[in-house]
């Protein structure tokens, strides 16, 4: 089973304006900073994951975030870190959201809440139907919950490959707290995944790059503009989660 094609886009697309948000994450350079928040990004997400190619050192991080304009959510993205590796990076950039793509236990994601004052997003790698299963043991630790493609067997990180899921394994899913939809999402095939879903967020990354960690902000413009004619809401107009 496969996501709805895009080419089903004009079938799928919503009959009324469905309001969401969208989260640009990998992002290393101030242009994209600024552009995504010109346009009406949420959220900015930033890897703090070192084998990625998106890969943003803490200090670095820390000169970043002085280009995010208020009201924007700042979200690093770290891999199973210690508790040493966030008291570092929190030193150096006063993150809003602390995402956490590895295997971390419900246990984990509840101290690493209760250490860093951070909201916390636990990131789901989704490939079949059992990969949902227990994901309540989540709800009560975390504040938002993150559905991304699990990773290729071989890869040397755990996000940002571009590979879409089957999105129908959400289908009827009551999750009880804000929740992001990514993995090979782009201008393409966002209406399909809008339509079927209503995702409260959505989160794209690699398919608006033209190199590994470096936006293409053409592409990042046509995305903006397919989500805000879907019903995005920008930072202004949402709530802060």
């Amino acid at each position: 089973m496969t996501p709805p094609a895009p080419s089903l886009r004009s079938e799928l697309a919503p009959p009324a304006r469905r309001p969401f948000r969208v989260k640009v994450c990998g992002v290393r350079e101030d242009a994209a900073i600024r552009r995504a928040a010109e346009l009406g990004a949420s959220f900015l997400g930033f890897v703090l994951y070192p084998p990625s190619p998106r890969f943003v050192r803490p200090e670095r991080l820390g000169e970043l975030l002085e280009a995010v304009p208020p009201g924007v959510r700042t979200v690093g993205v770290t891999v199973d870190p210690t508790d040493a590796f966030l008291e570092h990076v929190l030193a150096h950039a006063p993150l809003d959201i602390l995402q956490l793509h590895g295997n971390e236990t419900p246990e984990r994601v509840r101290a690493i809440a209760l250490a860093t004052g951070c909201r916390v997003m636990k990131a789901i790698r989704v490939g079949e139907a059992r990969d949902l299963e227990g994901i309540e043991a989540f709800f009560e630790v975390a504040d938002m919950l993150l559905f991304d493609a699990r990773p290729p067997r071989d890869a040397a990180w755990p996000g940002g490959h571009g590979l879409p899921f089957d999105w129908r394994l959400l289908e009827g899913l009551a999750l009880p707290l804000p929740w992001a939809l990514a993995g090979g999402l782009d201008a393409g095939n966002l209406a399909a995944a809008v339509a079927l879903l209503a995702p409260p967020i959505v989160d794209v990354s690699s398919r608006i790059e033209r190199a590994p960690g470096i936006k293409d902000l053409d592409k990042l413009e046509a995305f903006m503009a397919e989500a805000r004619r879907l019903g995005a809401l920008g930072p202004e107009e949402a709530q802060a989660c």
